[in-house]
């Protein structure tokens, strides 16, 4: 693309999230937002019309008569294999949402099929561009936790699908992407179930990790839980020279270093409302995503980590099944650029 051209680009999906993909590409400069595909007319041509876009009920009517540079999907969790290989074998780059798909074999056919037409590939693992992330990621990088030994997340909340393992796919994987690209890879998984609230679905789990450079890890992870509960997701990551907490995401970052009982604190100010606002880290991946897009390079989050996470989430449920400890190789694991730390905005 040349660089003063706009993006042409259409979405599938006219559902919650798929409101802020809408959102966010209606309101780009330097993009040409054309339509929406969904399951049922009535509802697509509402969401279409609220955008000025037109409305498809076909996927291969709308790629074929928008003929769009960039494709966005945000569907039901347990509905993205198909649509997103209908995209990729028109030959069109897109943006996923996660899970990538349930099933390890269909994440590779798509990562395969995509790479075959040498297509740009990105997936939707917005919590990277969350303030407190980025300070952490950075704090890390930088040595001032010295040797990490242990890291550990929490995140409950409730809702998901019929699937058996269904918060371990759906909503883990941000926990899975998010503690490789703050410590590193994964080696191995032992895990805990509980399906007590839905008999034969496990909604709620603990899991024991290793990582590849000594350090420990838990990850506890729950749909009987509320996202109403203030701190109902923490993260905490320990090193040999200090301790690092993000608490819900975007509301507060905390730095101390080992031994001392001072702290360093971000949480946004009076009138960072972009930095306080969890939906606008989504903003804030699709100005890295576009730019790259715009750039020819890859995407700041590949696909290949929504395969990543479905991996190591498999390890999980092997680990559960068989009563043992799972080595997960680390071959496909491959972190994300390091987010840009923006300064926060001027007082109006």
């Amino acid at each position: 693309m040349r660089p003063e051209s706009k993006i042409k680009a259409v979405l599938i999906g006219a559902g919650g999230w798929g409101l802020q993909h809408a959102r966010i590409l209606s309101q780009r400069p330097d993009v040409d937002f054309r339509a929406i595909a969904g399951r049922t007319m009535e509802k697509t041509k509402n969401r279409a019309a609220r955008f000025g876009v037109r409305a498809y009920t076909s996927i291969p009517e709308m790629l074929e008569r928008e003929k769009p540079d960039l494709a966005f999907l945000s569907l039901p969790n347990d509905g993205h294999f198909q649509p997103t290989l209908e995209v990729i074998q028109a030959g069109v780059p897109l943006f996923v949402e996660k899970p990538l798909v349930f099933d390890l074999k269909e994440a590779d056919q798509l990562l395969q099929e995509a790479a075959e037409r040498k297509l740009f590939f990105g997936i939707n693992f917005n919590h990277h561009y969350a303030r407190p992330v980025a300070l952490a990621h950075q704090a890390i990088q930088q040595g001032r936790l010295g040797e990490l030994t242990f890291a550990t997340w929490r995140f409950g909340g409730e809702g998901g699908t019929s699937h058996p393992f269904n918060n371990l796919l759906e909503t883990q994987c941000h926990a899975f992407d998010l503690l490789e690209f703050l410590c590193g890879p994964i080696d191995s998984v032992m895990a805990q179930m509980t399906d007590k609230t839905h008999p034969g679905t496990y909604r709620t789990l603990v899991l024991a990790l290793h990582f590849s450079n000594g350090a420990v890890g838990s990850l506890v992870g729950s749909y009987d839980s509320s996202y109403a509960y203030p701190d109902t997701h923490r993260v905490e990551i320990n090193g040999t020279k200090g301790r690092i907490l993000i608490e819900d995401t975007v509301r507060r970052y905390t730095y101390n270093a080992a031994g001392s009982e001072t702290a360093e604190v971000w949480q946004a100010g009076y009138f960072n409302d972009r930095d306080r606002d969890f939906y606008l880290t989504f903003d804030r991946h699709m100005d890295a995503l576009l730019d790259a897009f715009k750039a020819g390079k890859q995407p700041p989050v590949h696909a290949r980590a929504g395969r990543r996470a479905l991996q190591l989430a498999f390890a999980a449920i092997e680990s559960y099944s068989k009563g043992k400890r799972i080595a997960v190789p680390a071959d496909s694991f491959a972190p994300a650029a390091q987010p840009e730390i923006l300064p926060p905005p001027p007082n109006p």
